[in-house]
């Protein structure tokens, strides 16, 4: 008799969280026949998790504290749709205790462990020292529930440095922070509070001795409520940035046999200790030099982003396991086997190449993952908007393999196929990662990543072919808009005879003394930001049949195709392929090609746009600033919502001190002041801005007449001076 043959744990299942986690638990809810409740903020409305459960509910704004962390709202969804359980999913309130107690008062079944487990494990310092009493080993540090600021700062030097700075309520990263001297305690302190209260409702923080290049490895256990507690092996987590996985895999290259029971039996009694019920994770970090030393660092009361790993070196739907276990089933699993070899990847919303800043925008062009041994866990749609509100996690993408080896090889291939245009994304950067020689190896610990540095993402291309082929077809593809364009309303008569005559006449910049002028096309890398100086590219003849001009370099001949959302340019005798996608004036290009890197976003600037960026560099010229100095705008480098001032308005403040702090995706971010001077604010706490806003301005100092350029100085061409910084050009995406 398979699972699926047992009866079904519940008749309907409220689902109370979103994105892929969401789509994911329906999943198995449809496979046992189980009614699927799904529940969205206004922002989620038209998400895919929505579509695909039998019912939808709405619980709020797209705030997450007025919905989705809402336990009032969650609660009175089931009730209204009649739900017989609640899954959380992970994050939101997954392990919130107030959730699980208000489904008992409310007769509804929270799929999940006990109140009491969630209070003791959900506490990192009462789970330390609870686990302790058990005979765990932990890590040496200091927390106490009310503990302040200074009672922290006191206890630091006891901790000693480097040390961590934990939010003692809350998972996944968010709110940790590496402090390396004391001086710098006291604003990380501060940070951490503000992202463990918005985050997890509670800013009680915890200090612990930082171990520098650990393994981070976790093992998923199960337990009924009938006394049996199991593990399904280990999950190796130790490739993370700013304490966030982004890379996962079972089984742990370290770990022998010997170990991976020592360590699993170790995470069984720490369930055991709090009379677990459901599926949980119990996080360790091991010493690479030392295999069998490991410390307790908390314990996840929930279903881990990670689980698909385990799911498929061991065949058990830990979903599915969830359901039955609240369901008072007994657990009833063949021993452990573990099958092959299984590696997950986080794709985030965010760009390597801005210090992995959040990335927004509305999805374009869309192509996920297939082929063996791979699995994608997604939530994406063409045409869904990526904002600012929820975490910055798309998709994940999973591959397993017979050994490790292939594993890495199925899992490179698939990302390599899968696109995701309009946003930016770590598509790439991931790439990157898995090319490392030490991740080929299993050599892994949690400071990797950080040496990996991010791939060089500058558009050039008068040295890169690939870059040169993209601006190729993005010049092409405006030429044949502009040529359809001529085509439609009073000047059809005339472009339609155009057509039937040579190219000469089809040009469409006209002609002179026999010869046509080529049509010039000005084009910006958006990644690079307003002062980056345009590509020009000419282009004659039709898009079928051209010679294009790139910069300075030779003409070449070039033409352009575009179908089913690939668009393929053949330049100089050499052809390349991108998928394509436009979000508005935007061209997104992605290549295709096995080794290609991140994609690109062009901008081909219309003549209001040329006029915008020129009048830009003109008041920046005549701002007072000396040329390529720093700009005294302060500018918002993400979409989000200012959540602290360094300063108050009219302040003087220093060079390089913090003034807005914009918080996005569960990320902060510090606008830092460029130079001394008086401070003018364009921002206050709770402001929504969008990226590239101006949100503060700094009024430098005075300098001596002859090192400031004057609002009229100009080069020795003749032009204005053009060097300083520039303003974004109006509409620049998000």
């Amino acid at each position: 008799m398979t699972s699926h043959d047992l009866p079904r744990p519940f008749g309907s299942v409220l689902v109370a969280n979103r994105g892929e986690i969401a789509c994911r638990i329906i999943r198995t809810l449809r496979e046992l026949g189980i009614r699927s409740i799904a529940v969205c903020s206004d922002a989620d409305a038209d998400a895919r998790h929505v579509a695909l459960a039998d019912l939808a509910l709405r619980i709020g704004p797209a705030s997450a504290a007025e919905s989705y962390l809402s336990v009032e709202a969650v609660v009175d969804a089931a009730r209204r749709s009649g739900a017989e359980a609640i899954h959380p999913g992970y994050g939101f309130l997954s392990e919130n205790a107030e959730l699980a107690a208000a489904c008992a008062e409310a007769g509804i079944v929270f799929v999940g462990p006990s109140p009491r487990a969630l209070e003791v494990m959900g506490d990192k310092i009462r789970a330390k020292a609870h686990v302790a009493e058990r005979g765990v080993p932990t890590i040496p540090g200091f927390g106490e529930v009310g503990t302040t600021d200074a009672d922290l700062v006191a206890a630091a030097d006891r901790v000693g440095f480097p040390l961590i700075i934990k939010p003692s309520a809350g998972g996944g990263g968010k709110g940790m922070t590496v402090v390396h001297k004391a001086d710098a305690l006291p604003d990380a302190l501060a940070g951490a509070r503000r992202v463990a209260l918005k985050a997890f409702g509670d800013d009680t923080l915890l200090l612990e001795r930082f171990i520098a290049a650990p393994r981070h490895i976790e093992v998923q256990v199960l337990a009924d409520t009938h006394g049996t507690t199991v593990h399904l092996g280990e999950r190796e987590c130790s490739l993370q940035r700013r304490h966030q996985k982004i890379i996962e895999e079972a089984p742990s290259p370290l770990l022998d046999e010997a170990t991976r029971a020592a360590i699993g039996e170790a995470a069984c009694e720490v369930a055991r200790s709090v009379d677990y019920a459901g599926a949980g994770t119990v996080e360790f970090l091991v010493a690479d030099a030392r295999r069998d030393e490991f410390f307790f660092m908390e314990m996840n009361t929930r279903l881990q982003v990670e689980h698909p790993v385990t799911e498929l070196v061991t065949g058990v739907d830990l979903v599915e396991q969830q359901l039955r276990i609240a369901a008072g089933h007994r657990l009833d699993l063949p021993p452990l086997r573990l099958d092959g070899h299984a590696i997950e990847a986080r794709l985030y919303a965010e760009d390597p190449a801005s210090g992995f800043l959040p990335s927004t925008g509305t999805v374009r062009g869309l192509a996920e993952a297939s082929g063996p041994g791979v699995r994608v866990d997604s939530a994406l749609v063409e045409g869904l908007v990526v904002g600012a509100d929820y975490d910055p996690m798309l998709a994940k993408v999973i591959a397993h393999g017979p050994d490790r080896a292939t594993a890495l090889a199925r899992l490179d291939a698939a990302l390599a196929s899968t696109r995701v245009l309009g946003l930016r994304t770590n598509r790439a950067y991931l790439r990157q990662v898995l090319a490392d020689p030490d991740v080929q190896a299993g050599r892994l610990e949690t400071s990797l990543i950080e040496r990996i540095v991010p791939a060089s993402a500058s558009f050039d291309p008068a040295s890169s072919a690939t870059d040169a082929a993209a601006a190729a077809a993005a010049a092409l593809l405006e030429h044949a808009r502009r040529l359809e364009r001529a085509a439609v309303g009073p000047a059809a008569r005339a472009a339609s005879a155009a057509r039937a005559a040579s190219p000469l006449w089809r040009a469409p910049s006209g002609f002179r003394l026999g010869e046509h002028r080529p049509a010039r096309y000005e084009l910006v890398d958006v990644a690079a930001g307003p002062e980056a100086e345009p590509v020009i590219v000419l282009v004659s003849g039709s898009p079928e049949d051209a010679t294009v001009r790139l910069g300075a370099s030779e003409p070449a001949a070039a033409r352009v195709s575009e179908r089913d959302g690939l668009v393929t340019v053949h330049l100089d005798g050499t052809a390349q392929t991108f998928a394509a996608a436009r979000d508005g004036d935007v061209l997104w290009l992605q290549p295709t090609a096995a080794d290609a890197g991140a994609a690109i976003a062009l901008r081909v600037l219309d003549r209001a746009a040329r006029a915008a960026a020129h009048a830009d560099r003109r008041r920046a010229s005549g701002s007072g600033i000396a040329p390529g100095a720093a700009s005294p705008e302060l500018r918002a480098t993400m979409p989000g919502a200012v959540v602290a001032l360094g300063a108050a308005d009219g302040d003087r403040v220093e060079a390089g001190q913090p003034i807005v702090t914009v918080e996005a995706m569960k990320m902060e971010h510090a606008v830092l002041a460029p130079h001394a001077g008086v401070l003018r604010l364009g921002a206050a706490v709770g402001d929504q801005v969008r990226q590239g806003q101006v949100v503060a301005r700094i009024e430098p100092d005075a300098e001596p007449e002859s090192a400031v350029a004057g609002p009229h100085e100009t080069t020795a061409a003749g032009e204005p001076d053009a060097t300083a910084a520039s303003a974004p050009h109006e509409g620049a995406p998000a």
